[in-house]
C-alpha cells in the first residue's frame, strides 16, 4: 500500500475527535514547511519554529493566511531557547510533536580522505541532541494531549543495514537519533506516548540538491508523513518507517 490514508481515515472515524495542534521544528522551509502548510489547511493549529523566522516571507505569508498559524523563534541547538519556549508553551497541550530540523553539511568534507570533523559537533548537535531535548522539554506538554505523538524526521541513510557509505557525520547523527527516540519511546511508553522515526524520502528540497538521485516532491513527502504519523499507535511506537508506510531496516 503505497500510504496509508485510508487506514487512518478509518482510525479517526473509529475514535472520533482528531488531534488539534503541532508543533514543528524547521518550519519555513522545504518538508518542515509544506507540513505546517498541510496541517493548517486542515484545521489543526500549528506552532512553526524556525531559527530566524522574521526573515521567512513564505512562513509569514502562511501565518498570515491561517490564524491558526503561530510562529515562534527556535534554534534546536540553543538548550536555553527550547526551555524557555516550553515554559511560555506552559499548560498547550501539543498533541504531534515533529522535529524536523536538520542539517546535511557539506557531503565532500564528509568522505574517506577528506573528513573535517569539525563540522560533525554541528550535525550532532542539530540532528541529534536538539531533537531529544525538544522531547524532553516539551514531554509534559505531549502528554496533557489526546494523541500523544512525537514524531521524528529520520533518513534512510542512518541504517546501517542500508548504508552506502560517504556523508559519514550526517548518516550517523540519524543513526543516533533512531537509538536515542528508540530509548525515548522505552522510557515513556508508560506515560502513553507514541514515538516515531520517519524517512520522508530523498525529497526534492535544497537539502538534497547535492545529490543527483530520484527524489520524491515534497507535497507527496509530507502528505506520506502525516499518514505514518496518523498510523502510529502504542503497539508501534519507537518504529523505522518510510513515509509510504512500510517498515525500514535499522
Amino acid at each position: 500500500m503505497k500510504h496509508w490514508g485510508l487506514i487512518a481515515a478509518l482510525t479517526l472515524a473509529a475514535v472520533g475527535a482528531r488531534a488539534e495542534t503541532v508543533l514543528i521544528t524547521g518550519s519555513n522551509r522545504g518538508l518542515g514547511f509544506e507540513l505546517a502548510s498541510q496541517y493548517a489547511a486542515d484545521g489543526w493549529t500549528v506552532i512553526a519554529t524556525a531559527r530566524t523566522p522574521d526573515d521567512d516571507d513564505a512562513l509569514q505569508n502562511l501565518a498570515a493566511q491561517y490564524g491558526s498559524v503561530r510562529i515562534e523563534p527556535l534554534d534546536v541547538t540553543n538548550h536555553a531557547q527550547i526551555d524557555a519556549l516550553a515554559e511560555k508553551l506552559r499548560g498547550t497541550a501539543i498533541d504531534v510533536l515533529i522535529n524536523n530540523a536538520g542539517v546535511l553539511g557539506d557531503p565532500n568534507i564528509q568522505r574517506l580522505g577528506n573528513l573535517d570533523f569539525s563540522i560533525a559537533e554541528h550535525l550532532f548537535a542539530t540532528n541529534t541532541l536538539g531533537p531529544l531535548k525538544i522531547a524532553d522539554a516539551f514531554l509534559e506538554h505531549v502528554a496533557a494531549s489526546e494523541t500523544k505523538k512525537v514524531m521524528n524526521v529520520s533518513s534512510i541513510v542512518g541504517s546501517i543495514t542500508l548504508t552506502g557509505g560517504n556523508i559519514y557525520f550526517y548518516r550517523a547523527s540519524k543513526t543516533a537519533l533512531n537509538m536515542l527516540m528508540r530509548n525515548f519511546a522505552k522510557d515513556t511508553e508508560k506515560r502513553g506516548i507514541i514515538v516515531g522515526m520517519i524517512h520522508p524520502g530523498v525529497v526534492d528540497t535544497d537539502m538534497s540538491a547535492p545529490f543527483d538521485i530520484p527524489k520524491v516532491a515534497v507535497e507527496e513527502s509530507a502528505t506520506g508523513v502525516r499518514d505514518v504519523i496518523e498510523w502510529y499507535t502504542p503497539d508501534t511506537s519507537g518504529t523505522f518507517m518510510q513515509y509510504t508506510g512500510e517498515p525500514m531496516a535499522w
